[in-house]
């Protein structure tokens, strides 16, 4: 089968694609016969070596996938060939066929394509753990979510609104402002604009944003403290902008605020059940109409570097897709 492959840390530019044998499914494993992978950002930290997990090498990038039930392993009973599903692989998604534990698979809805399958599962299940888990949204409370046209910002958007939440989205292009609007923002900010503090804080009538949602770090998050409400609460999700910050611990104590980390992939190793229940708590948004992964752009395979390229440097609106 076709897959990319990564021989040692490198730039996506620096990956191969080879010819490799097609796996065989281990004992509670299933191969899926691959139409769609997505994208996310933590991809490229992947292959640069920069991201808490560090798989040996070489490997194939990539953890979500859409497809068709190619083969099954001993003991496995809850899937047969055929079974539209969802899957977090074990062994990479930028490829034509993936191995993943029949634990981490999920038959998805007759309505679903595999390209908003693909989407869906990291990115909502990260945002449905922060905003049900981590902390939990009271009907009518301000969240403010930054670099709310990426895959991420828009399922907090969405989630955060179908929770009862009132939506401010930051962004960096009229485009993107106008992406956030259309996905349930009530206000939509460019983070390009110094003011954006102060407009947080007239929107909200001086209170202050009760939730924000980050996912870029760096100066972001420094200046997010200065537009939060007294008791709110700062999400970690990443750090997108490239720099880990820091943070006055004055400004903890003086607003009363909560600084939470979002580690969603740490939590389901230790609490596997979670991802079975957020994703039929999911599920139920997506059929109901509450949800729906949007897909901007998708990429053949082979052309999975431009992708990154365009993923790395933001040129993309929503979700990114492989179609295979």
């Amino acid at each position: 089968m076709k897959a990319w492959r990564v021989p040692d840390w490198c730039e996506p530019e620096q990956m191969s694609f080879e010819d490799i044998p097609v796996p065989e499914p281990a004992a509670g494993e299933l191969r899926i016969k691959n139409h769609a992978a997505a994208l996310n950002f933590y991809d490229i930290l992947l292959i640069q070596g920069k991201y808490q997990v560090k798989p040996p090498r070489p490997f194939t990038p990539g953890s979500e996938v859409a497809g068709v039930v190619d083969a099954v392993g001993a003991g496995v009973t809850e899937f047969k060939p055929g079974d539209r599903v969802q899957a977090i692989a074990s062994s990479g998604t930028y490829c034509e066929y993936s191995l993943a534990p029949a634990a981490k698979c999920f038959r998805i809805p007759d309505a679903m394509s595999f390209a908003e399958a693909a989407a869906m599962i990291v990115i909502y299940q990260t945002s449905y753990f922060a905003l049900t888990h981590r902390t939990q949204v009271t009907p009518g409370e301000w969240l403010l979510v930054h670099a709310g046209a990426g895959g991420v910002g828009m399922s907090a958007m969405q989630i955060g609104k179908a929770l009862g939440a009132r939506i401010i989205a930051t962004a960096g292009s009229e485009e993107k402002l106008q992406f956030c609007l259309s996905q349930g923002a009530e206000h939509a900010l460019n983070y390009r604009d110094a003011s954006w503090v102060e407009q947080v804080k007239q929107i909200t009538g001086g209170h202050g944003a009760d939730i924000i949602y980050d996912p870029v770090g760096g100066e972001v998050f420094d200046l997010s403290t200065k537009c939060i409400a007294a008791e709110g609460r700062l999400l970690v999700i990443g750090f997108a902008g490239g720099t880990i910050p820091s943070v006055a611990a004055n400004r903890i104590l003086l607003k009363n605020m909560s600084v939470v980390g979002v580690y969603w992939g740490g939590y389901v190793e230790k609490h596997p059940q979670y991802v079975h229940e957020a994703e039929a708590a999911l599920f139920a948004m997506y059929e109901s109409g509450q949800i729906k992964p949007i897909v901007s752009q998708s990429y053949p395979l082979a052309d999975a570097v431009q992708a990154l390229h365009d993923l790395a440097t933001r040129k993309t609106i929503g979700k990114v897709v492989l179609t295979i």
